[in-house]
């Protein structure tokens, strides 16, 4: 199995594994779905996605992914708009009252990562959350050097056109 295998394969097991419970993750009072509130978790109230982005990452068709967003809009959970630049691209933001929801259900149990950290020798916790620790490292590094790539085509802060250097990768 490749690294690459390895990781598609043994992260999301991780994941299922120490998933908190839609219906143990929220209070009652909340009344959002378990799909509602993936799609809710994709989301953020400053960076907008594109509703096109979010029916391919869960994999349905723009009309069933306008129709859930229609019920979250409506409920005051995000606000749609069109983006100035491509007035054909809906762009979809949380509203204040969308990311607490999302935030009041993390998308881990807390109380099974404990049971699994606690019943790992010491010395295999040490190592799990060094490996844990690197991961998320280069996955930090690899975010920032693509924020430096889109801000370069923008022409943003650190792009050659505001007086830095080529951001842009190298041709083969």
């Amino acid at each position: 199995m490749s690294n690459v295998d390895f990781v598609l394969y043994t992260l999301p097991r991780i994941t299922e594994r120490l998933r908190l419970r839609f219906w143990e993750a929220l209070p009652s009072d909340v009344q959002v779905t378990e799909h509602q509130l993936r799609l809710l978790r994709q989301m953020d109230d400053v960076d907008p996605v594109m509703v096109g982005e979010l029916a391919e990452y869960l994999g349905v068709t723009m009309s069933t992914m306008s129709l859930n967003l229609k019920r979250l809009e409506v409920a005051g959970l995000i606000t749609r708009s069109r983006d100035p630049a491509d007035r054909r691209v809906m762009n979809v933001l949380l509203t204040a009252e969308g990311r607490a929801i999302r935030d009041a259900a993390p998308p881990l149990d807390p109380a099974r990562v404990d049971a699994v950290l606690m019943s790992m020798r010491p010395e295999e916790r040490d190592r799990a959350l060094n490996g844990l620790s690197i991961l998320a490292e280069a996955t930090s590094r690899l975010e920032a050097d693509h924020n430096r790539y889109v801000e370069g085509l923008a022409g943003g802060p650190g792009s050659a056109s505001s007086g830095s250097e080529e951001v842009l990768p190298e041709s083969s």
